[in-house]
């Protein structure tokens, strides 16, 4: 697993400790590159991307993308961690 955030590295370390993240986090990334690269809804106004998720099946393509474009709407993680399995055979 892994994610990535236009966090700075200060808040970055901040959202790693307070929810005990035990994997790799990107930060510092460009909310509007991202948005471009990948369909992010990017608000121009605030220059923030809404919460976006994807999980990546074992052939390296996208097996589940969720845009938002409020604060609802994210991915759960034991509905990811149930496909996540089924990839793998379990």
């Amino acid at each position: 697993m892994i994610a990535a955030s236009v966090d700075d590295l200060e808040h970055a370390r901040e959202t790693v400790d307070k929810y005990r993240i035990s994997f790799k986090v990107g930060y510092d990334l460009s909310a509007k590159e991202i948005s471009s690269r990948t369909g992010a809804f990017y608000d121009s106004k605030d220059g923030y991307l809404h919460a976006t998720g994807y999980i990546i099946n074992p052939d390296a393509r996208i097996a589940s993308g969720v845009y938002s474009t409020l604060a609802i709407g994210c991915l759960v993680p034991k509905e990811c961690l149930g496909l996540i399995d089924y990839f793998k055979g379990s």
